[in-house]
């Protein structure tokens, strides 16, 4: 079988991975991001190349059109917009997961042509802070570690990274160093209790934006015990004493950590030479998340722990390409080749580089100021690509009203209905991965290529063109006149070496003559460069800058239920908003719906107890979520994964009750600190249904996703309708088939079988409390020929072992596979995947492995 090089779709690590058009998947033992690792999620891949779903050919108000009718419509519309209103009165919202190249061409458009700098990306959530923080230290936005460095450094500090579940090869090459390095050590700062924390061995439980008091804490003890390197900060560094002055000014309990384990970290910190610091988005999703930067490198840069093997500050990116995105612009406050909009001679190379008509003089309008820009009617027309803003962007209900608001709006996108989608005038149906190709950029400056290894189906396009297309129709086809990638990526390079007289750090010239075919994973500027080594920063005085920051008011008091501070992140299984890995049966099995991790103590006070349904809300609005009880959060201190939509969970958009709070040096939203009530959501019944046909469950909650027979659903509703049998018929749309019905009418339960031609089709449970039964059984009989007192019995036959809810996404293998497994003296993490196979792909679930193996109270072996 042909198997193509190319990478992983989903986070900033940027995974080599071998794929076939049969769907085979599997890790590039090649690529020096991964050696051949994969994900659960990367692992998924061939599950997710199907088309349906898919958007193939454009369409205009709903209706399907050709791709003239549709590019001609767009450039009219922006054209018009811009004649009568100023370019200002367009934008586009863009993506990390496009390619560089798709990124390059939507920049040059905007900046370039259009005259706007109205370009923003949903990186902008992501990484903005450390972007923002990297360039008031250095000068510029430089990324100096290396993955390398994970091995090699002797402490590895974790900031607001579950690097276990959002980077979770990353956290294998981690792990697998500290089994062989045991002196190695890892301190995991983070609010929750996260998988993660299994391989710490400290863990920080900070309070919600803690960071900058604890590191601001570090700094004053480096200080004030000698511990600075005075030469280097002489020779390199300004600024070290005002923001040693304001460090000295903070008190570090007001991070909300104990006092014992502050003194443990800052010992620990001060006394190992070689320290790599991670730190993710619960750094950069902060109000203060440029501060939270500037005080994790201020530590760094007054030891001299930076441009060393093992050693230096390191943001980890959520996005396949938000670093691509950076090196071209994509932001509203950057040009091209990580270039300065405000420099007039940067302006003026990439202009006449260009030879564009004009060039954008001033930042444009970042996420949060684009989306309100729309509501108050400021931009008339909108061209969102490759992302869903109506669902992930902070206050989603009011920036999805925003969008509707817009006159004209364009989405491209892969896939026919997305909340973002609904709310267009055009669709314009883009290629996806493995079918188009182009280059991405991983969270350590690695340039690699995404190559093509199925053919674009019926009329998609890959996005470059279809941007292109627009441009030319524009009257800018001269400089969109591309035949390949390959001619958008020499010119990218081309204008890295006509900036080549301004002191940056972004060179390219090692890609000057690449083969484009056949470019090998590289790293800019070159694979051995370390960036930092020689003490030379990018500010005008070739020094560093150390700033004063303050640490913003402790969160120190237990909050009522009330005013409970909501976090917000990712699932281990799942990507952004699961147009992609929802496709995925065995990723939906982990955790199928919508939650809400609760503190004990959170959920006695509002009546709650696990597995109930919980209304979040505020007065931005209310989402509805499975409660959690979990002591992983602390009290005061729920948690809720953001993937979920309006498609797939009837009510349970999490950023709804977000609000639009920003850095404001950044920009970036406050996704991470929300102020919610929680309270139970008292439903008249509750349901679980298993079925063949996709359903359409119109009730008060419903949370559908994919299984291995077809689909499920949780639900409920206020009201118990008239009849059950014509209820499930209307959600499965199978109005004939035979219905099987036992009523409780004593327990208040139902359930319901139908079939078709004595095939099960679906498989229906309620009663007035959550529902209890074996789900995998339940979607296991659908069909099958299996009789409806087999099939509505809740459990498998006797001669099927029921596996229980999966653990394992990778091998499928649930918990009661595992606890058999260890009952019968699989007693370690190593030997329940060595009888079971659980946990040796990505490892991601190992933490939960092992609290399985301790629940059973067998020894755990330190595997």
């Amino acid at each position: 079988m042909s198997l193509t090089r190319t990478t992983c779709p989903y986070c900033g690590v940027g995974c080599g991975v071998l794929a076939g058009a049969g769907g085979t998947i599997k890790g590039d033992p090649d690529h020096p991001a991964n050696f051949g690792r994969l994900c659960s999620k990367g692992s998924a891949l061939g599950e997710t190349i199907d088309l349906e779903g898919r958007l193939l050919h454009p369409q205009i108000a709903g209706e399907r059109a050709d791709w003239d009718s549709a590019l001609d419509l767009v450039a009219e519309k922006f054209s018009a917009a811009i004649r009568d209103h100023g370019p200002d009165s367009v934008a586009f919202y863009v993506s990390g997961q496009l390619l560089t190249e798709d990124y390059y061409v939507a920049n040059k458009l905007m900046k370039g042509f259009i005259g706007s700098a109205n370009i923003d990306t949903n990186s902008r959530l992501c990484m903005a802070s450390s972007v923002a923080g990297h360039k008031r230290a250095f000068g510029t936005d430089t990324v100096p570690g290396t993955y390398a460095d994970l091995e090699e450094a002797d402490l590895i500090v974790l900031v607001g990274s579950n690097l276990a579940w959002c980077h979770p090869v990353l956290y294998q090459r981690i792990a697998a160093a500290k089994e062989a390095r045991p002196n190695m050590r890892v301190v995991n700062i983070d609010p929750r209790r996260t998988a993660t924390c299994d391989l710490a061995d400290l863990h920080l439980r900070v309070a919600p934006d803690g960071d900058v008091a604890l590191f601001n804490g570090l700094l004053a003890y480096l200080a004030d015990h000698s511990k600075l390197d005075t030469d280097y900060i002489t020779a390199h560094v300004g600024g070290c004493t005002v923001a040693i002055a304001a460090a000295r000014a903070t008190d570090p309990l007001d991070c909300g950590a104990a006092p014992d384990e502050i003194a443990s970290f800052f010992q620990l910190w001060a006394n190992t030479p070689k320290v790599v610091t991670v730190y993710s988005q619960g750094v950069n999703q902060s109000a203060s998340g440029t501060d939270k930067v500037g005080a994790i490198l201020n530590c760094h840069l007054a030891t001299g722990r930076i441009g060393k093997a093992g050693s230096g500050p390191f943001s980890v990116t959520g996005q396949p390409n938000a670093m691509g995105g950076r090196e071209v612009g994509g932001l509203a406050n950057m040009l091209a080749n990580h270039l300065d909009i405000e420099n007039a001679a940067h302006r003026e190379t990439v202009q006449e580089f260009w030879n564009s008509p004009t060039i954008c003089t001033a930042a444009g309008l970042k996420a949060v100021d684009l989306f309100e820009a729309c509501a108050a009617g400021k931009i008339k027309a909108l061209w969102v690509m490759s992302t869903n803003p109506a669902v992930s962007m902070p206050d989603a209900d009011k920036v999805a009203l925003a969008i509707r608001n817009v006159p004209f709006v364009a989405v491209s996108d892969i896939m026919a209905r997305t909340d973002t989608g609904d709310l267009a005038d055009v669709l314009l149906p883009a290629a996806g991965w493995g079918e188009k190709d182009g280059t991405v950029t991983n969270s350590e400056r690695r340039i690699s290529r995404q190559r093509a290894f199925l053919p674009a189906p019926s009329q998609t396009r890959p996005d470059w063109r279809i941007i292109s297309d627009v441009a030319t129709r524009m009257g800018f086809g001269a400089a969109f006149a591309y035949d390949t990638p390959a001619d958008i990526f020499a010119e990218y390079i081309a204008l890295d070496a006509a900036a080549r007289p301004f002191a940056r750090d972004l060179d390219l010239s090692i890609f000057a003559d690449v083969d484009y075919a056949t470019l090998v994973p590289t790293q800019w500027p070159r694979n051995d460069v370390r960036f930092f080594a020689d003490g030379k920063f990018y500010h005008a005085d070739g020094k560093a800058r150390m700033l004063a920051v303050q640490a913003p008011t402790p969160l120190k008091a237990v909050p009522t239920l009330n005013t409970v501070t909501l976090n917000t992140g990712r699932n281990r299984d799942q990507w952004h908003t699961m147009t992609r890995t929802g496709k995925a049966p065995k990723l939906g099995a982990h955790l199928a719906e919508p939650y809400l991790e609760l503190h004990p103590d959170d959920a006695a006070k509002a009546g709650v107890v696990h597995g109930d349904l919980v209304k979040v809300q505020n007065a931005l609005g209310r989402t509805i979520l499975r409660a959690l009880v979990t002591q992983r959060v602390a009290r005061g201190q729920p948690f809720a994964p953001m993937h979920w939509t309006r498609q797939t969970a009837r009510g349970g958009t999490v950023n709804s009750v977000i609000a639009s709070v920003t850095d404001p040096v950044s920009g970036q939203p406050a996704l991470k600190r929300g102020s919610v009530s929680v309270s139970l959501f008292k439903a008249g019944w509750y349901g679980f249904l298993a079925c063949a046909p996709r359903p359409v469950a119109d009730t008060s909650y419903a949370a559908t996703s994919r299984t291995a027979t077809g689909w499920q659903v949780e639900m409920a509703a206020l009201e118990t309708p008239e009849d059950w049998v014509q209820l499930l018929r209307d959600i499965t749309r199978l109005p004939d088939a035979t219905a099987s019905v036992l009523d409780d009418g004593i327990q208040g339960t139902i359930r319901v079988a139908l079939y078709e031609q004595d095939i099960l089709q679906a498989v229906f449970f309620a009663a007035p409390q959550p529902v209890v039964l074996s789900r995998s059984a339940a979607i296991a009989y659908v069909g099958t020929s299996a009789p409806p007192l087999a099939a509505l019995a809740g459990r498998m036959g006797q001669d099927q072992p029921d596996p229980g809810p999966v653990v394992c996404a990778c091998f499928n293998v649930g918990q009661n596979t595992l606890l058999a497994a260890v009952n019968a003296g699989a007693g370690t993490v190593k030997a329940l995947g060595a009888v079971t196979c659980a946990g040796t792909n990505c490892g991601s679930c190992k933490p939960e492995l092992a609290r399985l193996v301790a629940q059973a109270a067998l020894p755990l072996a330190a595997e």
